[in-house]
């Protein structure tokens, strides 16, 4: 049976394919969203949603917590759709808010978890509750999740959203030099996960 760490590729592989053609296509229902056309809203939204989700969820944030984090998101990206340049690609664009988004998120569940009593243990009706992931998935997000942050929202951009080096440098305000880099440290700090699972597992 091949190892966790030889599907590394497979588990991370892009959601979108065709990646010049998706970007096109995104880009003309961008412009059609920005000439109010109620359809292309409802399109990019059910094109872009699961891959922002996954973005904007993570260690520090609760399945209900990037869920109003995404509608966080959809709301800026409306406000602010006149300044998107349709001779740019849309990604970009689309994730600069998300992470904006996901920062102001964080900071808000700081400020709410510094108020709250926290609970010693999920009550047990709760905890039986929640729906249970696939396997494979809930594994790859632990560890993803174990990732620094700026690693991880990376790879979520490279992997999941099937963005470019340049188009992630542009959405993050980095180089391409600086993602490359931190692509490589998560690839081999993920390798260095799944080969220990692995060993773990045999």
């Amino acid at each position: 049976m091949a190892g966790l760490a030889g599907n590394l590729d497979h588990a991370l592989k892009p959601a979108m394919t065709g990646a010049a053609t998706e970007e096109e296509q995104l880009r003309q229902l961008m412009v059609r969203y920005q000439g109010a056309d109620p359809a292309a809203v409802e399109e990019l939204v059910r094109r872009l949603s699961p891959a922002l989700l996954r973005f904007l969820a993570g260690p520090f944030a609760s399945g209900s917590d990037a869920e109003d984090m995404l509608q966080d998101c959809w709301l800026r990206i409306h406000r602010s759709r006149d300044t998107y340049r349709p001779s740019e690609p849309l990604l970009p664009w689309i994730f600069a808010i998300a992470r904006h988004a996901r920062l102001d998120g964080y900071r808000r569940q700081r400020r709410l978890g510094a108020r709250e009593v926290l609970v010693a243990e999920i009550p047990e009706a709760v905890r039986h509750s929640r729906p249970e992931e696939p396997p494979a998935r809930r594994d790859m997000a632990k560890f993803l999740d174990a990732l620094p942050e700026g690693q991880r929202e990376v790879i979520l951009m490279l992997k999941v959203s099937g963005m470019t080096l340049e188009e992630v440098a542009r959405a993050t305000a980095s180089t391409t030099g600086a993602i490359k880099q931190k692509a490589h440290r998560a690839y081999a700090t993920l390798r260095g996960l799944l080969t220990k699972e692995d060993d773990h597992v045999s």
